[in-house]
């Protein structure tokens, strides 16, 4: 049966990967100033970047803005100013100030799943960052536990599941990632509600999933998590 219900912070219970667009368009009318932004290579060049300093920098807005300055060093071969590598920097704190704005309706999903299950927060990304958003979001009543972590993958779930005593067959995870948030659980034999956002980073996108995995639903509104979840609840019980 499950027991545990794990839910993701960034585009899963609030706005996040819009800032980082906004931040991505205004680097690029920056960038045009050197370079033709039509070559595939300076959008290439950036997101491959980002994903070499991952294990350096981490994930958040820190992390992306010291890879604009790198990129933009490199694809304009050094030619950009002191002022525009200024306003590289602004933009990542833009980000780091960026209000919380919850996704319609999730409050009201995760006090109804937190009615029949513990419930805990597993968000990656900057500590502060991820610090400020909890705070500002209201929901941090909610949760038995709230684990902000550098990296989510299979080591890390087994990590919280452990520390609740249960196998991953008793968990299931909510979230936008498949990558992130669903394929290491169900790796490890738990369960998954995919709940999409209408945009997502490139390096988010990246997965081993099929379409029809049978320990995943996808849900296309917080509201439908409830449901989604005793669904799953079923085929645990079915399957135990």
């Amino acid at each position: 049966m499950l027991q545990l219900i794990g839910f993701d912070g960034d585009d899963t219970l609030w706005h996040s990967e819009g800032y980082y667009r906004q931040a991505g368009d205004a680097f690029a009318a920056i960038m045009a100033r050197y370079v033709d932004l039509g070559d595939r290579h300076v959008h290439d060049s950036m997101l491959a970047t980002e994903q070499r300093n991952l294990k350096l920098f981490g994930y958040g807005a820190k992390g992306m803005a010291l890879s604009m300055v790198e990129t933009a060093i490199a694809v304009s071969g050094g030619r950009i100013s002191a002022a525009d590598i200024h306003a590289l920097v602004e933009l990542g704190k833009t980000v780091l100030q960026h209000p919380v704005e919850l996704l319609p309706g999730i409050r009201e999903a995760v006090e109804a799943v937190a009615r029949s299950y513990d419930v805990v927060l597993i968000t990656k990304g900057d500590l502060f960052h991820q610090e400020k958003k909890v705070a500002e979001s209201g929901l941090a009543d909610l949760f038995r536990r709230i684990e902000i972590v550098s990296e989510k993958d299979a080591a890390t779930y087994r990590r919280v599941l452990g520390e609740f005593d249960l196998q991953p067959a008793q968990f299931a995870m909510v979230g936008n990632s498949l990558r992130s948030d669903i394929e290491p659980v169900l790796r490890l034999g738990g369960w998954g509600v995919h709940l999409p956002y209408h945009v997502t980073w490139a390096h988010e996108l990246e997965n081993g999933l099929a379409a029809d995995e049978p320990r995943m639903l996808t849900v296309d509104a917080p509201a439908a998590i409830p449901a989604a979840l005793e669904r799953l609840r079923a085929l645990a019980g079915a399957a135990a």
